[in-house]
C-alpha cells in the first residue's frame, strides 16, 4: 500500500502549525515566510478544479455586492 501526500496538504498543514505561534514571538523574517508560505499555498489550490470553484463562489459574492 502506497501514500501519497500532495504539496498543498503538507504546505497548508505548515502553515496551520506557523500561524498558531503567539504573533508577539515572530520576527519580521517569520512573518514574511509565512506570507509567502501562504501566497504559495493559494497558487497551487488556484489550479485544481476545487480552486476554480472557490474562484467562481468568490467572484459571484463579488458581483453580488456590486
Amino acid at each position: 500500500m502506497q501514500y501519497t501526500v500532495s504539496a498543498s496538504v503538507f504546505l497548508a498543514i505548515i502553515i496551520f502549525f506557523r500561524l498558531r505561534r503567539r504573533t508577539q514571538s515572530r520576527s519580521r523574517f517569520d512573518e514574511t515566510v509565512t506570507v509567502v508560505s501562504a501566497v504559495t499555498l493559494g497558487v497551487l489550490i488556484a489550479a485544481t478544479p476545487l480552486g476554480q470553484a472557490l474562484s467562481n463562489i468568490v467572484a459571484s459574492f463579488a458581483a453580488a455586492t456590486h
